[in-house]
């Protein structure tokens, strides 16, 4: 693969920057939504166990997803990425769409059997739910690889538009409950998927039903297979955390806390569209000379930016919590903050992720997702009787501290970072305002302190990091005039 050696640090960090750009119009835009769908159904499906119950069976489809597309999603953006051969790129779709064909089927016909010997409430919208998405997932990541980003992104645009009218429609027009919300969620990203591919036919055009994908399949099945125990491993990590409250507190706590996860979600999804561009960069700065030093100068300036965003979103929500969620889920607002700070370990983790998929090195991540697994499933049988919710939150803040400093002392073997001094300061930060976000006496305090911290953080990330940000962020509002 060629190389671009060439390119400085700051015009890597240019190229870099507008990738952001790219992902976060499709991103941000579809999390708005999403966002604004938490306060309506929260007015609309008064029953906290059922919303609980749709949060319940979402999760499960998370899990199902990495085995029923084989964690194709991933193999295909990593094949196509580099791939410059049109044969080849033909190769990989086609082994994609072929095998996306048999799993899916597989899945409706282990559904049926499920329905002729069980009693699941709502197994066929979980069915159709689980089809959707498994679809946008991987063909979402076909479009990227190919270098169609506006394809990537208007699909994930027109899904969440989509589900904000069908759920107006079903939820609140209607008033068919959860129904509604999985109805919504399925015809949405059918409907995006089909739209885009309408346009940009690059499905159509890339897939041979007849042509020959046999090394094309023993390479990337060789890549994605190690990713399966690890994306059990991440599920057990990450969302495991509904079954344990389910089987020891009731779906009406999982309720409370499944709209606590859709706020913090914001957090999870600004760091995801960081991911997403550094995942692009990684990859094609790899072999450069200089990458230690690229790679540190983006993981300071990382640790900055996820700081400001934890600590200027969570207080913008406390501050307007009470007419975005309905009285019944109130009790959310206490979950927030250390959720945030959750997610954002959670952030730090994907980044030194990014060092297994540059070296094509996938097996070396499971002893990692494995070790922080267990400590989950350990400390939330431990910790969620004595302490409720909170045992939850505090398993899974450990259990992430566990995967970032397993993984900063396991890619020293690809890439060294060298931590600047000032990153000290947004970590401070952090750590403190926790105290005035559960004991401040007031919304001006709260504003106030918000305000101050992220004074603290501009002032601390230095003058060269904010003037390339202001400048670039100047020159993106001048090119979308």
């Amino acid at each position: 693969m060629a190389v671009n050696t060439g390119h400085s640090v700051d015009g890597r960090v240019t190229k870099f920057l507008k990738d952001v750009g790219v992902y976060a119009i499709g991103n941000i835009g579809s999390k708005i939504i999403t966002f604004l769908m938490v306060p309506l159904y929260t007015y609309f499906v008064h029953d906290t166990s059922d919303f609980g119950y749709y949060d319940l069976c979402l999760q499960v489809c998370l899990l199902l997803i990495p085995f029923v597309t084989l964690q194709l999603r991933d193999g295909a953006f990593r094949f196509l990425l580099d791939c410059d051969e049109t044969v080849q790129r033909k190769r990989i779709v086609s082994f994609v769409s072929r095998t996306l064909a048999v799993t899916l089927s597989l899945s409706a016909l282990a559904t049926l059997a499920f329905v002729l010997f069980t009693d699941i409430n709502y197994l066929g919208y979980v069915l159709g739910l689980l089809v959707a998405m498994s679809l946008q997932e991987v063909y979402s990541q076909v479009f990227r690889g190919l270098g169609n980003n506006r394809a990537f992104v208007a699909v994930g645009i027109l899904s969440a538009l989509g589900i904000g009218v069908f759920s107006i429609l079903f939820v609140a027009g209607l008033g068919w409950g959860i129904k509604g919300i999985f109805l919504a969620n399925i015809l949405a990203r059918v409907l995006a998927l089909l739209l885009v591919e309408s346009k940009v036919h690059l499905i159509v055009h890339n897939t041979r039903w007849s042509i020959d994908t046999r090394q094309v399949a023993r390479d990337i099945i060789r890549y994605t297979l190690p990713l399966l125990p690890g994306s059990l491993c991440w599920w057990l990590t990450g969302s495991s955390d509904r079954l344990f409250i389910k089987y020891f507190l009731g779906l009406d706590i999982n309720g409370v806390y499944a709209v606590a996860i859709r706020f913090t979600g914001i957090i999870s999804t600004l760091a995801i569209i960081f991911y997403q561009a550094w995942q692009e960069t990684a990859i094609l700065q790899y072999h450069t000379p200089d990458r230690n030093r690229f790679f540190s100068r983006m993981f300071n300036g990382y640790i900055f930016l996820l700081s400001a965003i934890l600590v200027g979103y969570v207080f913008l929500l406390k501050v307007n919590y009470g007419w975005l969620v309905a009285s019944e889920y109130s009790e959310s607002l206490n979950y927030i903050y250390p959720l945030g700070v959750s997610a954002v370990i959670f952030a730090i983790a994907a980044f030194f992720d990014m060092g297994y998929q540059c070296a094509k090195d996938t097996k070396r991540t499971l002893p990692a997702i494995v070790l922080a697994a267990i400590v989950n499933v350990v400390l939330n049988f431990l910790l969620i009787k004595p302490l409720g919710v909170y045992g939850v939150i505090v398993t899974q803040l450990v259990s992430y501290l566990v995967l970032v400093v397993y993984r900063w002392y396991d890619m020293k073997r690809y890439f060294i970072l060298k931590i600047d001094k000032r990153s000290a300061v947004p970590v401070l930060v952090v750590l403190l305002s926790a105290v005035p976000f559960y004991y401040s006496p007031g919304m001006w305090f709260d504003i106030t302190f918000m305000l101050v911290a992220l004074a603290v953080i501009a002032w601390a990330c230095g003058k060269e990091l904010r003037e390339m940000l202001m400048s670039k962020i100047t020159k993106s509002g001048e090119a979308t005039k």
